[in-house]
């Protein structure tokens, strides 16, 4: 872990709420992927300087005219904004061409709407015994993280802390929040209960899951979101939100981090509305 990107992301989100301008950096990498319907491109970026670690990850593109430049295989210098709450790719400079990369995690992996979900056998921050299927007939918001992790989760457990906070008593009443580890190895149930305490989150109705590796890595390729090893202890892997509806099927996705606590507050009581 970074720890110097950590504090730096998680200060930049406590200065964002106060409304100071975004800061931007540049970057260089080798586009991975590109998924236009939403928003989005993967890069293989090396070491952003006081933003980021080098690694795998997708970006938030808000330009749709920029997005269009974009290929799998372009290597790119490109700037990154981050305003504490999202990363987003504002610039793009082409460099050269290179075949699209193979075994490299892409969004069209990503479990897709109306899908059921796979059944998982891990374990919350209390070691007890814990499945998707155990929550049917509520819906249940999936999201994945782990406790090391230098930028992105920190700041999706924070929206979702938020989500959870704003909540009125009747729809609380509906909606589970399930966060599974990334990180099966160091992630401990009583590492996750820790970072889930430090963070806010209220685990009567949140549990934050892990097991053995080999449960972790079947839920993660049934998920669609990938996972592999960064060059410093980093785990590269998509930042995608799931919400499954109670019948156990994806009724929503949320790619990125571009989205507040508002947007996904509203998402939920309509959906929960019918």
């Amino acid at each position: 872990m970074r720890s110097g990107a950590l504090f730096l992301a998680l200060a930049l989100a406590l200065a964002a709420a106060c409304g100071p301008a975004p800061v931007r950096r540049a970057a260089h990498g080798t586009v991975i992927d590109v998924a236009r319907d939403e928003r989005q491109v993967v890069i293989e970026h090396e070491d952003i300087p006081e933003l980021m670690p080098a690694m795998t990850m997708n970006f938030d593109v808000s330009d749709p005219a920029l997005l269009e430049t974009l290929a799998p295989g372009q290597v790119i210098d490109f700037e990154v904004e981050f305003d504490g709450r999202a990363y987003r790719v504002v610039a793009a400079r082409v460099l050269s061409q290179l075949p699209p990369p193979r075994d490299a995690p892409t969004l069209g992996q990503v479990l897709d709407l109306g899908h059921p979900v796979p059944e998982l056998s891990l374990v919350d921050q209390d070691g007890r015994p814990a499945s998707l299927s155990a929550l049917r007939g509520r819906f249940v918001l999936v999201d994945f993280v782990y406790t090391s992790c230098p930028g992105p989760c920190p700041i999706l457990t924070g929206v979702h802390v938020e989500v959870q906070r704003r909540m009125p008593p009747a729809l609380r009443q509906g909606i589970r929040f399930v966060s599974i580890s990334l990180d099966p190895e160091r992630d401990t149930p009583e590492r996750l209960r820790a970072y889930a305490k430090a963070r806010g989150a209220d685990l009567a109705s949140w549990s934050f899951l892990t097991g053995p590796p080999e449960a972790v890595d079947a839920a993660l390729r049934a998920f669609g979101v990938g996972k592999s090893p960064g060059k410093d202890g980093e785990i590269d892997h998509l930042v995608v939100t799931f919400l499954v509806d109670p019948e156990g099927r994806i009724a929503r996705r949320w790619v990125g981090l571009d989205h507040d606590a508002e947007e996904i507050l509203a998402d939920l009581e309509r959906m929960s509305a019918g």
